[in-house]
Parts: C-alpha cells; sequence; structure tokens
C-alpha cells in the first residue's frame, strides 16, 4: 500500500475483511484522536507564550512502508525546522519562542535560505484589552515582497488546513484525473520545434505591475496558449498578491486542456502538494530560497508517489549549489529577478550554467527552465545557448491582445503543430 504516514487508525478486528487498500488510503480520517495531532502533517502543539504560532519541537507519527520504496517520511509539515528546533531545545533552558528564533536561524545558517518561514520574534500587532498596537522590529519586519507574501502564506495555509484536514482531501485525490507528464511533454516540445519549450503562464496580476489583464477568462487563455504551441501551462493559484486561484486550475484541468499544468504556488507546507493534486496539478513550484534542503527532498518524495514533477527554482549560486546536491531533481528553474531589488537581469541564467555547474545538470539529464525577463526572440535564444531547454512566460504574453498568438512574436515563429506541419 502506499502510504507516506500512518495515522493511528486500529488494526482490523479479528473476524473482519479488511477493505482493499487504496492510493490515498493513509488519508483515512483518524478514529480516535491521540496526542500526536489533530492533522496527519502538521503535528504540533501551540507554545507556551500563547502567541498562537506552533512550537518548534516536532511531534511525528509513525512512518509507513510505500511502494516506491520510501522506508520513513518525516510527518511534520517542516521537517528542517523541526530538525533544528529539537536539536536546539535538548540543550534546554530556553523559552519555546528562543528555541524558534534559533531553530529559524540554524536553518538559515545550515541550508543558505534566504527567506524567513515565519516572523522570528512573533507578530507585530499586538492587543491589549480593546487596543491594537504594533510594534515593530528586525524579526517580524519582511525584508523583502518574497518574504511578506510566505509569512501570509504561512497564515493562509494555517487556516486552509484547518477547514480541509489531510484526510478530508482523500476523496477528491482519488477522484482527481491521473497525473500526466510534465517532463516528457517539455522533451517532446524541444525535440519537434528545437526551441525552448514553452510553460505559458495564466496569471491575472502581479505585486509589482499590478493588474496585467482586465478580461481575464483563464480556459479561454489557457486554450489559446495550447494551440498556439505551448508544451504545457502555469497557473497562479496565490490570491492576495496574483489574483489566482485554486479554481482557475481546476476549471483548466476539467475544460479539456492536454497540456500539463503546474500549480504556482508558494509552497510553504507539505499539506499544498496534496491540495494541489486534487484541483488537478500535474506539477507543483519548489521556491529554494524558502525551503530549506530538508524540506525540498521531504517533497519531492511525494510529489512522486503523488505523480507530480517538481519545478525547483533557484536564484543565485549559492541555490543552485543546494539544488544540485539533491537527488532526484527533474527541472530547476531559473529566475533572473534579484529578490532584493527584484530587478531582472537574464544573463543570471547564463552565469548559472557556466563551468562546473552546467556539466553536472547536463551529466544528471536535468531540464533548466529560464524564468523572468523574456520578452523577445533575441531573449529567447540568449538562454537557450546558454543552456536551456524551456522557458516559463507570462506578463510578455498575457498582457497582449490575443495571448496565444503573442507566443509567435516571442519565439519569432509559429512553434504550434498546425505551423510546424
Amino acid at each position: 500500500m502506499e502510504a507516506l504516514f500512518a495515522i493511528g487508525s486500529a488494526p482490523p478486528r479479528p473476524g473482519l475483511t479488511a477493505a482493499a487498500p487504496t492510493r490515498y488510503s493513509h488519508l483515512r480520517r483518524p478514529r480516535t484522536f491521540v496526542a500526536a495531532a489533530r492533522f496527519p502533517l502538521a503535528a504540533a502543539p501551540m507554545d507556551a507564550a500563547g502567541t498562537g504560532r506552533p512550537s518548534p519541537a516536532p511531534l511525528r507519527c509513525a512512518s509507513a512502508e510505500t511502494d516506491s520504496g520510501l522506508d520513513a517520511v518525516a510527518t511534520t509539515s517542516h521537517p528542517a525546522e523541526a530538525e533544528a528546533a529539537g536539536a536546539t531545545e535538548q540543550g534546554g533552558n530556553g523559552s519555546h519562542a528562543a528555541a524558534d528564533a534559533a531553530a529559524s536561524t540554524e536553518v538559515a545558517g545550515v541550508d543558505g535560505i534566504r527567506i524567513r518561514r515565519r516572523p522570528v520574534t512573533g507578530p507585530s500587532v499586538h492587543y491589549v484589552g480593546p487596543f491594537q498596537f504594533r510594534l515593530e522590529n528586525e524579526g517580524n519586519t519582511p525584508r523583502n515582497i518574497l518574504e511578506k507574501i510566505v509569512w501570509d502564506k504561512d497564515v493562509e495555509v494555517s487556516q486552509m488546513k484547518e477547514r480541509r484536514p489531510l484526510y478530508m482531501l482523500k476523496g477528491p485525490l482519488e477522484a482527481a484525473p491521473p497525473a500526466r507528464d510534465f517532463v516528457g511533454a517539455l522533451k517532446a516540445s524541444y525535440d519537434r520545434t528545437g526551441l525552448p519549450a514553452l510553460i505559458a503562464e495564466v496569471k491575472k496580476a502581479s505585486p509589482s505591475r499590478g493588474v496585467l489583464r482586465e478580461n481575464f477568462d483563464p480556459v479561454q487563455i489557457a486554450h489559446a496558449y495550447e494551440k498556439n504551441g505551448a508544451a504545457c501551462l502555469s497557473v497562479l493559484t496565490d490570491e492576495k498578491y496574483f489574483q489566482g486561484s485554486f479554481d482557475y486550475l481546476a476549471a483548466i484541468r476539467s475544460a479539456g486542456v492536454k497540456c500539463p499544468l503546474l500549480c504556482k504556488e508558494f509552497i510553504v507546507d507539505a499539506w499544498q502538494l496534496y491540495y494541489a493534486r486534487s484541483k488537478g496539478a500535474d506539477a507543483v513550484l519548489l521556491i529554494a530560497a524558502v525551503l530549506p534542503d530538508l524540506d525540498i527532498k521531504y517533497m519531492l518524495k511525494i510529489c512522486k508517489i503523488l505523480g507530480m514533477t517538481a519545478l525547483v527554482e533557484v536564484h543565485d549560486e549559492r541555490e543552485m549549489d543546494r539544488v544540485l546536491g539533491i537527488d532526484g531533481v527533474q527541472l530547476i528553474g531559473i529566475n533572473n529577478r534579484n529578490l532584493e531589488t527584484f530587478e531582472v537581469d537574464i544573463s543570471n541564467t547564463k552565469k548559472l550554467l557556466e563551468g562546473e555547474r552546467g556539466q553536472i545538470i547536463a551529466q544528471k539529464g536535468i531540464i533548466v527552465v529560464g524564468e523572468s525577463g523574456l520578452f523577445t526572440p533575441d531573449h529567447i535564444s540568449f538562454v537557450q545557448d546558454a543552456g536551456v531547454k524551456a522557458v516559463l512566460v507570462g506578463e510578455s504574453l498575457i498582457k497582449q491582445e490575443d495571448p496565444g498568438k503573442a507566443i509567435a512574436g516571442l519565439f519569432g515563429k509559429d512553434i504550434s503543430h498546425a505551423g510546424a506541419a
């Protein structure tokens, strides 16, 4: 039986025949609540300080074997934080808050992540009776827009998990259409056209540019992309900053679009992988600036079991070196946008693929995806010469009157099947 977690369900009673296991039988609702947590993925008590934030000390459920050969998988939502926090608390005299801050610092120091998962010193807004006041410091003030997005996402996901615990996703996961071959679609497109395969983005808005398209019909746009040569599609699902929706993802999948779909979300919790798959995702985005190595490894295993592909995104040399040291990575996205300044420089792609890194990528058979700053055929040619086999493009297409036909302008030729014929 394929399973990630044993969640404390009772053994079969003598004389009764157990039901045949299914792919998602490990997600059945627990019969009793035990100290191991209310949620199968995130098992953490509230901290003693009463801030409402989880204690970093992990509670683990029993591991379970899977057909894919996984022996034991961590069941905390944030394995790297749990591991660091556990080591910190063993030394033991500090408070939970101090341990949390130390754990965050340790994870960042070891793995080189640049985005803090949540405010280190707790929320900036406090209440005394009916009064609200704000105490801001370096520990609770986001350093850039990505960090702000991630902090808000952490709160949002916690609320979503309250409404839809993992066992409630069992039915939708079983009903979801089978995952499609995202990597295979990229390779087929590259072989057919001799140009980087296109992952065209269904994107209504961005925090830096505002609304990109007022007349936004995600299904219509998806069909137009597919008709004009896109190999795969990327669908924004973040609502607060990108005006995206998981409903867009589900609607596109239900509308008969054959292109594999990437769920473009800010993944901070393993629960999101299950939710994305239940909505029809064939691939997900994992951002190395946000996720420590242990989390990436853990999520890659879950993606493999769910049949999904992970596009692991990097921004600089350090992140690239980290990701190249992780087994099982098939796709690496190089984002040409600077996280601090938000400036875009496509020469970043060439820099990260030069020398030994490029050789390792070739040896491992990893497909590199160019991201951000791609608007013209010259841009496509530049990143292709650097070693890119696919590109993820949104803004330069979605702002055009006909996003589908804009693909030919981006590549300098018609890359659709009809055009090739």
